[in-house]
């Protein structure tokens, strides 16, 4: 007869998911690492109660905002190679609908992470119930049903039995390289607390093996003679390089090959920023390097990429005479993109065995190629210097100043967390990724209030590494809240907070397609009713003071530099703050060196659109579907 356990269905799933466990490559490790939450009457009775019954064996964390649970949870999946990851529980309500960005944030990046919100009675005791959405037609619809969309698994767990089921499922999405992503299991309040005899194996270690598949035999020889027959290959590193820790097999090919390397926003740190065959950034926020050889290539091997919109420049990028697409990537999908040749596998294991194929064949590019790609990555790296170099320390920097002086005290043990605003385009094409996880850009949702919360989510995955949050003020102003948190916990997470007075990246973008940078500035009214009047009065780092964060200011190049070097070595939350000298321009680096697709209004009356519109059009011909 099977033994059981008394337990209510909250108290179950917390047993359950403290037994879960991941296991790739001979490394084994918990699958959901800690619980965040905020309580509310739709969980503080069941999940609340839960997690006080078993704080033994669930690490749980307080949260200021739902969404930015998500953000500090998923930031740790990423650091822990999607290999462990935070649950978050929510009440029913406003708290479960705060969960939806943080959702898409995770399922566009592949991340994992286990969502728990609370939901309306599955008794129907009262109805409707606090914070209930009455659907007149559907009598089983809730707010969370917002999170379907979002979700790579999506259960409502209406039984206690039913949790068994739906929980096995969670897992398998959570630990699958293909599917993971935000996994919601929604949880009636009444339910969370109903007691039932679980069957104790429910309760038993299991192991979740993410497997590495390998390639199969006739794709992989179609694409050995596809590369083979290459004059100008270029490899395109994206995300997937990161997540199957394929760097040094990577490394290996591209040094026996000589095949250039360029890497996508989340790709970036595939190789190091001076290995030879690493060529930067690729795509609208690419390199001149990268962008020239992916123009002229007839070969673009992508490795782990989705080929989204800046990576490809709006399909213009990509102009060789028969350029073909040959994609290594786990999942059959992205295989398929751009008519592409597909070789579906595990990237670490395809690329060792693509290394091993070509070089029983002897296959290397041409010397001439190499020495071209050197030089134009020599003479990018000069225009690097140009911007970072702060030739009068006494004034305020410019952003590409602000990375500079960062990049002088870094090593390859920091990390650097960014997501949105001009940073992205800014450190794509400059900054220099020193190891495999530096560089932490969370661009498939480019979503602003990332960083603070991820970075605390960060450091809680690598207690002992310096990591810095770089933000913007319209992305501070999103969400700072887990400053609280990070102080509440002594996570000694740091912020580069950079004062531009505005969305300067949009303010650029609006103002490249006829928008006039209208609305993108924080400046008062002036007297015709536009924002172009003096700058806010807004005190940012008095804000984060107030939150409770030790804050540096810098007003000077040569107080930045102390700042960073002060914060660096700091063991409590610290915020370096900086105003920086251009504060109603972009950034000053380099201009886009391709370009971007963002439609311009057909007709218009005022001559800024209409002369964007000419441009633009002149872009838009150069677009080419690749079959």
């Amino acid at each position: 007869m099977t033994s059981t356990t008394r337990l209510t269905v909250a108290q179950a799933l917390v047993r359950f998911l403290a037994a879960q466990y991941t296991e790739r490559d001979g490394v084994r490790q918990r699958l959901i690492g800690a619980t965040w939450g905020i309580f509310g009457h739709g969980n503080v009775a069941g999940l609340g109660q839960a997690l006080v019954e078993y704080a033994d064996v669930m690490p749980y964390h307080q949260g200021r905002n739902e969404q930015s649970m998500v953000h500090a949870a998923v930031g740790y999946a990423r650091q822990s190679n999607r290999l462990s990851t935070h649950a978050v529980t929510t009440s029913i309500g406003p708290g479960a609908t705060n969960l939806v960005t943080g959702a898409a944030l995770a399922t566009i990046n592949h991340l994992p992470v286990l969502l728990l919100p609370g939901d309306i009675f599955a008794t129907r005791p009262a109805d409707p119930v606090l914070q209930q959405l009455e659907v007149p037609y559907a009598g089983d619809v809730s707010v969370n049903d917002s999170l379907r969309p979002v979700s790579r698994y999506f259960d409502r767990v209406t039984r206690p039995e039913a949790l068994i089921p739906a929980a096995l499922q969670a897992m398998r999405v959570l630990t699958d390289p293909v599917e993971t992503g935000a996994v919601t299991l929604a949880l009636p309040q009444d339910v969370q607390a109903e007691a039932y005899d679980w069957p104790d194996e429910f309760f038993a270690e299991r192991t979740w093996v993410v497997r590495r598949p390998g390639a199969d035999p006739t794709e992989l020889a179609e694409a050995v003679r596809v590369i083979r027959s290459a004059r100008r290959p270029l490899v395109i590193a994206g995300g997937g390089v990161h997540h199957s820790r394929a760097e040094e097999a990577l490394a290996e090919f591209a040094e026996a090959t000589g095949i250039p390397v360029a890497s996508t926003q989340a790709g970036k740190g595939s190789l190091r920023y001076d290995h030879p065959q690493d060529v930067g950034g690729v795509g609208h926020t690419g390199t001149a390097t990268a962008d020239e050889l992916a123009r002229t290539a007839d070969l673009v091997i992508g490795v782990g990429t989705r080929y989204t919109d800046f990576t490809t420049a709006s399909h213009t990028l990509f102009a060789g005479d028969g350029v073909r697409f040959l994609n290594l990537n786990i999942a059959a999908y992205d295989g398929h993109k751009l008519a592409g040749l597909p070789l579906v596998a595990d990237a670490r294991i395809a690329l060792t065995e693509l290394t091993q194929s070509l070089g029983m064949h002897e296959y290397r590019v041409a010397d001439a190629y190499v020495t071209e790609y050197t030089e134009d990555k020599e003479r990018w790296e000069q225009r690097v210097d140009a911007c970072y170099e702060a030739d009068e320390p006494d004034v305020r920097p410019t952003q590409p100043q602000v990375l500079g002086a960062l990049d002088a005290i870094v090593d390859e043990t920091d990390v650097i967390i960014n997501a949105a605003g001009s940073l992205p385009g800014d450190l794509h094409k400059l900054w220099r990724a020193r190891s495999r996880d530096q560089y932490h850009l969370e661009y498939g949702y480019s979503c602003m209030g990332y960083e603070i919360p991820a970075a605390l989510g960060v450091k809680l995955a690598a207690p002992d590494r310096p990591v810095w949050a770089l933000v913007g003020d319209g992305t501070y102003l999103m969400m700072p809240t887990e400053i609280v948190t990070a102080v509440q916990e002594g996570v000694a997470i740091k912020i580069l907070l950079v004062q531009n007075h505005g969305y300067a990246s949009i303010g650029g973008l609006s103002e490249e397609t006829g928008g006039e940078r209208y609305g993108t500035a924080y400046r008062y009214r002036s007297d015709d009713g536009t924002f172009t009047g003096a700058p806010l009065p807004v005190d940012l780092a008095a804000n984060a003071a107030s939150l409770g964060m030790r804050v540096l200011r810098a007003k000077t190049v040569r107080d930045l530099r102390e700042a960073l070097t002060e914060a660096r070595a700091a063991d409590t939350p610290t915020c370096v703050y900086v105003e920086t000298q251009t504060a109603d321009t972009v950034s000053g680096p380099p201009p886009a060196q391709a370009w971007w697709d963002v439609p311009v209004a057909e007709t218009a009356t005022r001559s800024s659109a209409v002369k964007a519109r000419e441009l633009y059009e002149r872009h838009v011909s150069t677009r080419r579907r690749h079959l």
